[in-house]
Order: C-alpha cells, then sequence, then structure tokens
C-alpha cells in the first residue's frame, strides 16, 4: 500500500498511520491531526498511500480507520458481553470510542485491550448508570484476568488429609493466580448470568450489595456469590492470615450473631476442594522456637 520512492523512514511511516487510523472522527480530521502532521504533511498523503481508479489516497485511509474502531468494539464486546447488553450498541460503540481514544491499543494482542475500562467507566465514562456499570465491567474484567491467568496446581485431598487437624489454626494458605474476589455495590453477577442465560427479563439493577469469587479450573471460569461473612473469611485467607486466627475474626465480626466454627470451616473446606489454593504452609508453633 505505501507508496515507493518517497524518503519516510518506516518508524515515522509507523507513527504516521498508527496516528491516522487510531484518531476519532473522520480521517480528513485524522490526516490534519497533530500527531499525523508531525510525520507527514495531509498533502503529500498521495505521496505515501497510492491512489486508484476507484479509491483516492484518503479514501483508501478510511477503509483501516473505519476498521479501527470496528475491530476494538468487536473485541471489547467479546470481553464485555454483559456490559453491551446492558448499554445496546448505541451507548456501547459511545463508550468504546471514548475509551480507545484514552487507551488505543499498544500491543501486538488485544486480549487485553479492556484492561483500564472499569477504571474509564468509574472516571466519567459516557454511560448511564455509571455505578451498575462500574462493577458490572469489574466483574467481566475479573472473569477474563481469570481465564488469562498462569496456571497453578490446586492443593489436592492427598495433600490436604497430611496436614494434621491441629495444625490447622496456623496453617496459611497461598490462592491460585486465577482466583478473584470482589466486594461489589450492585447484584451484577445476577445480571451477567441472566444475560448469559439469553433471558429477556433481566434482575434488577438496583443498589444491592454483593460479593463474588471468581476463579479458573480445567480450564473453564467458575463465578460463585458469597455472603458478607464468607467474603470476609475468604479475604483474610487470601491475603495469608493463618486460618484460625481468620476463623476467629469472622466469628468475632458477626458478635452475637456469630455461626458456629464448624459452618466456617465448611465454608474453607469448600473453597480448598474447589481449587481456591495452591499452598500450604504452617506457621512453627510457638513452642518450637528457639
Amino acid at each position: 500500500m505505501p507508496a515507493s520512492g518517497f524518503g519516510l523512514a518506516l518508524p515515522r511511516l509507523q507513527r504516521w498511520m498508527q496516528s491516522v487510523v487510531v484518531h476519532p472522527g473522520t480521517v480528513e480530521a485524522a490526516l490534519a491531526s497533530d500527531g499525523a502532521r508531525a510525520e507527514l504533511p495531509p498533502e503529500q498523503v498521495s505521496e505515501v498511500i497510492r491512489p486508484t481508479a476507484e479509491l483516492t489516497s484518503a479514501e483508501r485511509l478510511g477503509i483501516y480507520h473505519g476498521m479501527y474502531l470496528l475491530r476494538m468494539s468487536e473485541a471489547l464486546e467479546a470481553d464485555y458481553p454483559a456490559l453491551f447488553a446492558f448499554l445496546g450498541p448505541d451507548g456501547f460503540r459511545r463508550l468504546v470510542t471514548a475509551y480507545v481514544q484514552a487507551h488505543p491499543s499498544r500491543s501486538y494482542t488485544l486480549n487485553r485491550l479492556g484492561d483500564h475500562l472499569p477504571e474509564f467507566i468509574r472516571e466519567g465514562a459516557p454511560v448511564t448508570r455509571r455505578g451498575f456499570c462500574h462493577d458490572l465491567a469489574r466483574l467481566e474484567l475479573a472473569i477474563t484476568e481469570a481465564f488469562d491467568a498462569p496456571e497453578s496446581s490446586s492443593l489436592t485431598e492427598d495433600q490436604l488429609a497430611t496436614i494434621p487437624a491441629d495444625s490447622w489454626d496456623r496453617a496459611r494458605l497461598r490462592p491460585v493466580a486465577a482466583l478473584r474476589l470482589l466486594a461489589l455495590r450492585y447484584p451484577v453477577n445476577d445480571y451477567l448470568q441472566a444475560v448469559k442465560n439469553g433471558e429477556t427479563g433481566h434482575p434488577t439493577t438496583r443498589r444491592q450489595d454483593s460479593w463474588v469469587v471468581v476463579s479458573r479450573r480445567s480450564y473453564a471460569v467458575y463465578r460463585q456469590e458469597l455472603s458478607r461473612a464468607a467474603h470476609a473469611l475468604l479475604t483474610d485467607l487470601v491475603n495469608g492470615v493463618p486460618v484460625g486466627l481468620a476463623v476467629g475474626r469472622a466469628t468475632a465480626a458477626r458478635g452475637t450473631l456469630h455461626l458456629p466454627e464448624s459452618e466456617l470451616f465448611r465454608w474453607f473446606r469448600g473453597w480448598t476442594s474447589a481449587g481456591l489454593f495452591a499452598e500450604v504452609e504452617l506457621d512453627t508453633p510457638a513452642s518450637a522456637k528457639p
């Protein structure tokens, strides 16, 4: 596509092409933008991009310029299908247009293009129901992060069985790389599941605190809703708090309505069997220290 015989070095040609392709608005505005003009005056575009019998140089560039936003929209819709469903095609397109202007693709892959989208929404993106959209984007980002996280071996039942029952109080657990914990202000997990199920009547989007753990096992991503107490306990465990202390905090936090320790340990056993932890370490007992 680039014309031969024009003395524009390859790095400058690449910078110019990127400036034009990612610029919002018309291709004429893109050619006249400061970034593009710094590399090539717009009146010299035909010296770099050959016109054809059917298309001018600007029109040929316009094909790439128009396809860029379409490709970005497709990539982000794949990672944020529930957000797309909530905003609708026009609302999602407006969000993508603003987002890729602030966070253009800088990588050979689009896998992590949407990493900044929740923050972008929170800071003032053009969306309705900002709080709900922010939480929905956080959940969908956690899913993509869990899917792309490095593979971690999970604790097996045999490994767990080697831990003496009287040692669990001082056990510390290391989570698998794919684990994500979220404290949310809206019931976005229900909304996401409704979208995945193809339901036409979606759950409420009103303010309602919720807690979710996201993880991956056998190349599949799972979501589980938690109670406030379960989220607090799992957060402590993920942060390396010894099991005994974490359970003590969970029971104390509930006051007179506290759950029995047996219930909390049931949660713990369920999380370990679900593969949320990669390793267990035992603190040295105080009596054994020199």
